[in-house]
C-alpha cells in the first residue's frame, strides 16, 4: 500500500500548482560537484544503425576515461553476450578518472531476487557501482508489468536491498519518472523512497519518452529536491529537441548529475548530447566537470562518431566542422577583425578550429600540438607545416578522417616532414572472388607482388572473403623480411559510402584497426573501389607496425 507523506514533507503537487517553498530563487541552490554519466556505451548502443562491438565499447571507454567523465555506463550485462564480454574486457583496461557501471532491471515480479537471472548478471559483471532502474509510472506498471502499485514498490525495495547486501553501490533510475509524476504524484515519489530506504545513494529522474518541456522539469526537480534525501541525477531524452536544455535547467536546480550520451546518439531521437551539456556547463554556468580537458571534447567526437560508422554530424553546435565555420563575406571580414563578432566561444576551448570556407586560414596551432605529441618539434612558420595542412586538406576533401585512424594520422605527418622511409614498395596486386552456385559459399583468392629493397616478392593466398584474402596474401609476402609481422592481427573492419548518391560507384571510407601484444591501432583508406581502400588501410597498418624499426 502507497505510504503517505511524513507531515515534514512539504506536500507534492502537479505542474502548475503552487506552494511557498516553490518560490524559492534557483540562484539561492548552493553548486554542487557535478558528475558526468556516459550512457553511449549502452542507452546510445540503441540508436538505430548503432552496432559496437565489446572491443569498440573498450577503446571508446577509454576515450571517455581520457576525456574526465566519472561514469561509464558499460551496458547490461543481463541482456546480451556483447555486454557481458565487455565487463570482461575492461577489468583488464586500467583507467584514470572513469568507475565503469553495470545497467539492468529490478528483479521479475515472478522471481525471488535470490534467484533473478538479471539481478545475478549484474552481480557477476563485478562493477562497484549498479544503475538499477525500475518503473515510476503507474501506467506502466499496470499496464506494462501487469502487477499492482503494491507490488512494484517491493519489487523496487527488495531489488535495490539485495545489491546493497552485496556490496554494491546501487544508483536508481526513475524511469518514466516526470510523466509518472505527472499522473500520479504521490506514488512517483513513493517508488523513489522506496530505493532510498533500501539504500540508493543517487536516484535519477528520467524523462524517458522524451516529451517533458524545461519549465516542468524545473517545477517537478524543485519539488523532487525537498523530497528526496540523496542527491539527484537527471536522464533526458531528446524527442521534443529539448533533453540538453532540460537537463541543463535540472542542473540549475540542485541535481548533481547528468547522464548522457557522446553525440547524443541514442534510441528514436537520441539522448541528451554531452557534446552541447560539458561546454554549456564549463563555459556558460561556469561548472567545470572534465578537469581542464575540454579541448579534447571534438576530438572524442570524431572518434565515437568514426567508430559507430556513423555520418558526422558536421552543424553540431560546439565539436562539428561547421561550428566555427564562416562562409559569407560580411561574416568573414568582421571575424578577422574580431572572432567574438560571430563567434559565441573560442573554438579551441573545446578542440575545434576557425575556418573560413573561401580561404581557410586557421588550424596550425592545433596541427603544431599534434605533430608535437609525436616528439616532432616544428617552428610555426615553418614550410613543412604548410604543406601538412595543405596535404590534410586535400585528403579531408577526398573523405579520409583520421580521428580513429591515428597509424594513418602519424604516417601522412611524417611523409609530409620528410622522416618516413616505406618498408616495402606495392608492384601490384589482384583479388578474384568466385561462386558457383545461388546458394553455394564464394571463395576469394588473392596475389600480391611487392619489391623490399632490391628483392621483388610474389605471394597467394585465399580468404574468407577478398580483404582477408588480401591480409593473408600481403604478411605471406612481408614476413620472410619482417617476422614481427606476425604478431599483427585485424581486430575490426569497417566500411561506410560516402556519396550514396552515386549508387554503386559511390566512393567509401575503409577503416581498419590493428593490434599486436602491446598496441592497437587504426588507419584508413577511400577509393571509390571498397578493394583499393582496403588496400591502403592494410598497407598503412603494416607500414606503422614497422615504424620503429626505420627510426
Amino acid at each position: 500500500m502507497t505510504r503517505k507523506s511524513s507531515p515534514s514533507r512539504s506536500s507534492p503537487r502537479k505542474p502548475g500548482g503552487r506552494s511557498a517553498s516553490s518560490d524559492t530563487s534557483l540562484s539561492a541552490v548552493k553548486p554542487a560537484t557535478l558528475e558526468i554519466y556516459d550512457t553511449t556505451l549502452r542507452d546510445g548502443a540503441q540508436a538505430e544503425d548503432v552496432s559496437f562491438s565489446a572491443e569498440d565499447k573498450v577503446r571508446v571507454a577509454q576515450q571517455l576515461d581520457g576525456l574526465g567523465v566519472q561514469f561509464i555506463e558499460g551496458g547490461w550485462p543481463g541482456a546480451n553476450p556483447k555486454d557481458i564480454e565487455f565487463f570482461r574486457m575492461i577489468k583488464t583496461v586500467p583507467l584514470q578518472t572513469a568507475t565503469v557501471v553495470a545497467f539492468g532491471a529490478t528483479r521479475k515480479s515472478s522471481n525471488a531476487v535470490q534467484k533473478d537471472l538479471n539481478i545475478r548478471a549484474l552481480l557477476e559483471a563485478e562493477t562497484a557501482i549498479i544503475t538499477l532502474f525500475g518503473k515510476t509510472w503507474s501506467l506502466h506498471v499496470t499496464d506494462a508489468l501487469g502487477i499492482s502499485l503494491a507490488k512494484n514498490l517491493e519489487i523496487i525495495g527488495d531489488s535495490v536491498a539485495h545489491l546493497r547486501s552485496k556490496g554494491r553501490r546501487v544508483f536508481y533510475d526513475a524511469e518514466h519518472f516526470f510523466d509518472g509524476y505527472k499522473a500520479n504524484p504521490d506514488y512517483a515519489l513513493e517508488t523513489i523512497r522506496q530505493a532510498v530506504a533500501a539504500g540508493a545513494e543517487r536516484v535519477i529522474l528520467c524523462d524517458t519518452n522524451g516529451g517533458t518541456m524545461p519549465w516542468e522539469i524545473k517545477e517537478i526537480c524543485q519539488v523532487v529536491r525537498r523530497e528526496c534525501p540523496v542527491p539527484l541525477g537527471i536522464h533526458a531524452h531528446n524527442d521534443c529537441e529539448m533533453a540538453v536544455a532540460n537537463s541543463l535547467v535540472a542542473i540549475e536546480t540542485g541535481v548533481v548529475q547528468v547522464q548522457g550520451t557522446i553525440n547524443g546518439i541514442g534510441e528514436r531521437c537520441g539522448n541528451a548530447n554531452l557534446c552541447s551539456i560539458i561546454p554549456n556547463l564549463e563555459l556558460k554556468m561556469k561548472r567545470p566537470v572534465l578537469r581542464d580537458r575540454l579541448n579534447q571534447l571534438k576530438q572524442v567526437s570524431g572518434f565515437v562518431t568514426e567508430i559507430a560508422n556513423l555520418m558526422p554530424n558536421t552543424h553540431q553546435p560546439y565539436v562539428g566542422d561547421s561550428a566555427f565555420a564562416h562562409k559569407g563575406g560580411v561574416h568573414i571580414h568582421a571575424v578577422l577583425k574580431n572572432p567574438v563578432t560571430y563567434e559565441h566561444v573560442i573554438p579551441v576551448l573545446v578542440g575545434n578550429r576557425q575556418r573560413m570556407l573561401v580561404s581557410d586560414a586557421a588550424g596550425r596551432s592545433g596541427l603544431l600540438e599534434k605533430v608535437e605529441a609525436y616528439g616532432i618539434k616544428l617552428d610555426k612558420g615553418d614550410a613543412k607545416v604548410r604543406e601538412l595542412i595543405d596535404t590534410l586538406k586535400e585528403r579531408e576533401n577526398e573523405g579520409y578522417q583520421f580521428e580513429a585512424a591515428e597509424g594513418s594520422f602519424e604516417l601522412l605527418m611524417r611523409k609530409a616532414m620528410g622522416t618516413h622511409r616505406p618498408s616495402f614498395q606495392l608492384l601490384g596486386f589482384r583479388v578474384i572472388v568466385e561462386k558457383k552456385q545461388d546458394h553455394g559459399p564464394s571463395s576469394s583468392e588473392a596475389t600480391v607482388m611487392v619489391k623490399v629493397g632490391h628483392v621483388i616478392e610474389h605471394a597467394a593466398a585465399v580468404g574468407a572473403g577478398p580483404v582477408n584474402a588480401l591480409d593473408h596474401a600481403l604478411r605471406k609476402a612481408l614476413e620472410k623480411f619482417y617476422p614481427q609481422l606476425r604478431e599483427v592481427k585485424l581486430l575490426d573492419y569497417k566500411v561506410r559510402v560516402l556519396s550514396a548518391n552515386r549508387g554503386t560507384e559511390s566512393k567509401v571510407r575503409v577503416l581498419i584497426e590493428s593490434g599486436d601484444h602491446k598496441d592497437k591501432w587504426g588507419t584508413v583508406g577511400v577509393s571509390e573501389n571498397i578493394m583499393e581502400a582496403s588496400w591502403q588501410a592494410l598497407a598503412d597498418s603494416i607500414e606503422y607496425k614497422l615504424l620503429a624499426k626505420n627510426e
